[in-house]
């Protein structure tokens, strides 16, 4: 799955641009490393933060802290 369809499926964000504008500031990171390409494909087990929130990427599916 990539990036900002990943903000999408979390309901952080409601929309591909907001979840664009997101990424290319700098506002969202994986694994602990600002991630700036909103086409970033996740692998299983990536945390990605956006603010205080948090999910771990598990294929198709992810959890909460």
């Amino acid at each position: 799955m990539k990036l900002d369809q990943f903000l999408k499926w979390q309901g952080w964000v409601a929309t591909g641009g907001e979840a664009k504008q997101l990424i290319q500031s700098g506002q969202v990171f994986v694994n602990g490393s600002v991630e700036t390409r909103r086409g970033h494909h996740l692998s299983s087990g990536n945390r990605v933060r956006l603010g205080t929130d948090e999910a771990v990427f598990v294929g198709n599916a992810s959890t909460g802290p």
